[in-house]
């Protein structure tokens, strides 16, 4: 069976999910990544009113689209990052309170543990999401950080998200933390030293997304390879490097859009990513979850390249050749 092709709504937050569900269904979406910010899914409200919930399945089946994973990017971020005043536009009323570090990061962890319960009621087996970093301003600045500063970040990393795990583990739910930059794992080694921090715990998985590996240089397969077991969620999102001499990758504080930039997000298919590899390697590992399409792109309409981007994932889908298929494969 060919894997469900799915559409992340996070940059389709400014829309109302009324509007945006016929939109998708008639792109040709299986289904939604719903993300828990705009009006898409409101966590308090799903947790303490049966009803809400109920309604928003009943909205989404009238448009033949399942829920197979919900995300909660923004108020991850705010669990283990260090807090100033951007991150109050983030997170909702009741999570910012007063400002407070400690307490917005205590609030963000709850309200991670209320995103799990809620995704158990709508049937969802993944959460998808961001975890922050304390450290992150240091991972490229001057002064680099002390070999202590970045344990105890990871020690702190542990510390805050084992009882989001435990919530996990209690509703059958996997985490899928999106590896990217501004996170305390960001490439293919730090995801490593993250999967360690948490003792290696199966709730802890990643969501795939070969956009943010490729500009740093870091090969999407050789990622997937190297977590066969932890690739519980897929993002299908382009990018392009335009380094000409004069542009770099870290991009000049210049906006998305700018063509002074070193790299810029595309549709899928119209950057650089391999995605025939990327497909090969997760039939290799078995992956059999839904390939959601996180679209970007500034040059282009949005609804216009969201319906490309869902056939060009169908059309780019295949099914593995499995052992007997391989077997009987002897070339000539």
């Amino acid at each position: 069976m060919p894997r469900r092709v799915i559409l992340f709504t996070g940059p389709f937050a400014d829309l109302p999910l009324a509007e945006l569900a016929p939109k998708a269904a008639e792109w040709g979406y299986a289904g939604l990544e719903l993300c828990c910010w705009g009006d898409h899914l409101e966590v308090q409200h799903a947790l303490g009113d049966t009803d809400y919930s109920a309604a928003r399945l009943s909205l989404l089946a009238g448009h033949d689209l399942q829920v197979p994973v919900i995300s909660n990017h923004r108020v991850g971020q705010a669990v283990c990052d260090r807090i100033d005043e951007r991150h109050s536009a983030l997170l909702p009323d009741y999570v910012w309170g007063d400002g407070d570090p400690e307490g917005v990061c205590e609030r963000a962890a709850e309200e991670m543990v209320a995103t799990v319960r809620v995704a158990q009621k709508l049937g969802a087996t993944v959460v998808s999401g961001f975890i922050g970093s304390p450290i992150w301003s240091s991972v490229a600045g001057y002064p680099g950080p002390a070999a202590e500063t970045i344990d105890e970040a990871f020690r702190n990393f542990a510390r805050r998200w084992h009882p989001i795990l435990d919530a996990c583990r209690d509703a059958g739910v996997r985490f899928a933390f999106e590896v990217h930059p501004g996170q305390i794992a960001f490439d293919l080694y730090s995801a490593e030293r993250a999967v360690e921090a948490v003792d290696g715990r199966e709730e802890f998985g990643f969501t795939f997304d070969p956009s943010h590996l490729h500009w740093q240089g870091v090969d999407p397969v050789e990622f997937i390879r190297q977590f066969p077991d932890r690739i519980c969620h897929v993002h299908v999102k382009d990018v392009a490097l335009s380094l000409n001499g004069r542009t770099g990758l870290l991009n000049s504080y210049l906006p998305y859009g700018d063509p002074r930039r070193g790299w810029e997000f595309r549709s899928p298919g119209r950057g650089g990513i391999d995605w025939e590899g990327v497909i090969r390697a997760l039939n290799e590992i078995g992956y059999d979850g839904p390939l959601a399409v996180d679209w970007g792109d500034a040059g282009m309409p949005r609804d216009f390249g969201a319906e490309e981007a869902c056939n060009f994932v169908k059309q780019l889908d295949f099914p593995g050749a499995g052992a007997r298929s391989r077997e009987g494969f002897r070339g000539v």
